[in-house]
């Protein structure tokens, strides 16, 4: 980061970008709830484009933080839960599908608190994997608010068959996570010793 860049006053934007796409999650999930699919189609086109530009400027600006990378994933996972818990109370989509989400974000987030208590400071690496499963989670949710609303009507095997992706790189992702962390874990533990 250059002195410029340090000093800009724009440069905190990309982390008040990802203030606003937190900010969105419970009006978003409200509609969902409250079956307001049209809105709730314009709300979480919003949220990506908020996340599409604060990494866009972020990066092209140097405007990068420690807490940006910490806040990012953090607003794109609370994006996500609510979407996929308000979708399976309204009926989108089956309950088990709702649990592996929160269930393979319980466990990462679990592993990150555990990390930080026994070696240290945490910073977000996310893998491939984990890259493509939450863009074609995002892709689930955005084709089944589109196919909710009046917008667009999908096919049924459609949405069939990115349910049976995203819960097959969600189990996948989960369990690559888990094993990496463990070994760097372990690794890390035993360079103490």
């Amino acid at each position: 980061m250059t002195d410029a860049t340090a000093t800009s006053p724009w440069r905190h934007l990309p982390n008040a970008l990802t203030v606003l796409r937190m900010a969105l999650v419970v009006p978003l999930a409200w509609m969902i709830r409250e079956t307001r699919y049209d809105e709730a189609v314009v709300v979480a086109a919003v949220a990506g484009l908020t996340d599409a530009l604060d990494g866009f400027l972020a990066k092209r600006c140097g405007w990068q933080s420690w807490l940006g990378g910490v806040l990012d994933p953090i607003a794109d996972k609370l994006m996500l839960v609510a979407c996929f818990v308000t979708l399976g109370m309204v009926g989108a989509h089956p309950d088990w599908l709702t649990l592996l989400v929160v269930g393979r974000d319980v466990v990462i987030v679990a592993g990150a608190v555990a990390w930080h208590n026994l070696i240290g400071r945490i910073h977000a690496q996310p893998t491939r994997l984990s890259k493509l499963t939450t863009v074609v989670q995002i892709v689930y949710v955005l084709a089944q608010l589109l196919h909710l609303s009046h917008w667009l009507d999908l096919p049924v095997p459609v949405l069939q068959g990115l349910i049976a992706l995203v819960a097959a790189l969600t189990a996948i992702s989960g369990v690559q996570y888990v094993l990496i962390w463990s070994r760097k874990a372990l690794h890390s533990l035993e360079k103490r010793t």
